[in-house]
């Protein structure tokens, strides 16, 4: 018979955890954490379950409960490799979904089902198809930030961390490259390949301006920025390194820089400076509203009701597999 730790064992542990997160949550905050953090990690062991934490989650999420931590890329990786039977997702609905279709025996859970994205409501299936017939025989490069049924219509998926490579490796003059307006031309901007853009765009960082980055130099001499490529490409201009979140951390953490401003979703400030205490991140604080919508309350509750399930419909999932099988062999 299986024995599990009693209670007080679970608190310990969870009181354990306060020192990943000292740097960034003040201590007289932490109680009102620990419960929480403590319920999970008994139930992660009970229902042999692991919980996968994109970067914009918040610090007691991402450094205390999560198992698997990363950008869109790296958690569709590991994704693939879980053994556990329960994969829990914090972060949103099209990661649910590429979980579940790289490891389709698995349980998937989204702990709150109202965890969207505005890029993979900005597109549909039906569009797909109808950029096809306008632009017949030219590749359909998919952001992985789309539903399912998107990313069944496409030829290969990308993310903000591949997307160059991806197109280059198509070997073509053109492609059409959906739903990213702003990381179409970014990317477009970098291989000299023509890309038919669609107007979707990340209600985060739609919202960045060139004089808000101009205005943070000026009250810090020594900044570097670092921009994430869903940003307009004014933005892009202004700073000194755009890539991914994964590219934001590892820049970071190289120790180039003593002050830097995340051009990007405040919570991976947060989590990076848990991380790095000795280098200054200026945060200028968009919040994802649908990231934020993933709490410890919720993640709790969905391993103690074992919902929300995420399922693929079974008539779009080797489709949409395909396109994201092919990303991960670039």
């Amino acid at each position: 018979m299986i024995r599990f730790p009693d209670s007080s064992v679970w608190q310990d542990r969870a009181d354990a955890m306060y020192d990943r997160v000292r740097h960034v949550i003040p201590a007289m905050e932490w109680p009102a954490f620990a419960e929480d953090i403590a319920a999970i990690l008994e139930l992660k062991q009970k229902h042999n379950a692991v919980i996968l934490a994109h970067n914009y989650q918040t610090p007691e999420i991402f450094h205390c409960v999560a198992d698997i931590t990363g950008d869109s890329l790296a958690l569709a990786r590991k994704a693939q490799e879980v053994e556990a039977d329960i994969m829990v997702m914090a972060g949103v609905e099209f990661m649910a979904e590429t979980s579940k279709l790289l490891n389709p025996s698995k349980t998937v859970l989204l702990p709150s089902a109202q965890a969207g994205c505005s890029l993979a409501e900005s597109i549909t299936a039906e569009d797909v198809r109808l950029m096809r017939q306008r632009y017949p025989g030219v590749p359909v490069v998919t952001y992985v930030n789309t539903s399912a049924a998107v990313k069944a219509e496409s030829d290969i998926c990308c993310t903000s961390g591949n997307a160059r490579k991806v197109i280059e490796s198509l070997g073509v003059d053109e492609v059409i490259m959906i739903p990213d307006e702003f990381l179409a031309q970014n990317v477009a901007n970098e291989t000299g390949v023509k890309v038919i853009t669609w107007k979707g765009h990340c209600e985060v960082h739609e919202r960045f301006t060139p004089q808000e980055i101009r205005e943070w130099r000026k009250a810090y001499p020594d900044l570097v920025v670092l921009a994430h490529p869903e940003c307009p490409p004014e933005v892009v201009a202004e700073a000194d390194f755009a890539g991914s979140t994964a590219g934001m951390s590892d820049f970071v953490a190289s120790g180039k820089a003593s002050r830097v401003l995340l051009v990007t979703e405040c919570s991976m400030s947060d989590n990076l400076a848990a991380l790095h205490p000795e280098v200054d991140l200026v945060r200028p604080c968009n919040l994802c509203p649908h990231m934020k919508r993933i709490t410890l309350s919720s993640i709790r509750k969905a391993l103690e009701q074992m919902e929300v399930r995420v399922e693929v419909d079974p008539a779009i999932a080797d489709r949409a597999r395909l396109s994201i099988e092919r990303m991960l062999a670039v």
